[in-house]
C-alpha cells in the first residue's frame, strides 16, 4: 500500500444520507473536485469505502 492518498468528490454530497455528509466533511472535502491528501491506514480506507461512490482514489 502507498504511504498517501489523494481522494477527490467527484460527486456531489446533495440528497444524500447525514453520515454519508458528515464521512465526507470528516476526510477534509469540502467542494466539488477538491482533492485532499491524507495518510493510508485502515480508519481512512474505510471512510473511503463508505463514500465509494462520491470519491475517487489515487495513490501517491
Amino acid at each position: 500500500m502507498a504511504n498517501k492518498l489523494a481522494i477527490t468528490l467527484t460527486r456531489s454530497v446533495i440528497g444524500r444520507l447525514e453520515d454519508q455528509r458528515v464521512t465526507v466533511r470528516t476526510l477534509g472535502l469540502r467542494k466539488l473536485n477538491q482533492t485532499v491528501v491524507q495518510d493510508d491506514n485502515p480508519a481512512i480506507r474505510g471512510m473511503i469505502n463508505k463514500v465509494a461512490h462520491l470519491v475517487t482514489v489515487k495513490e501517491q
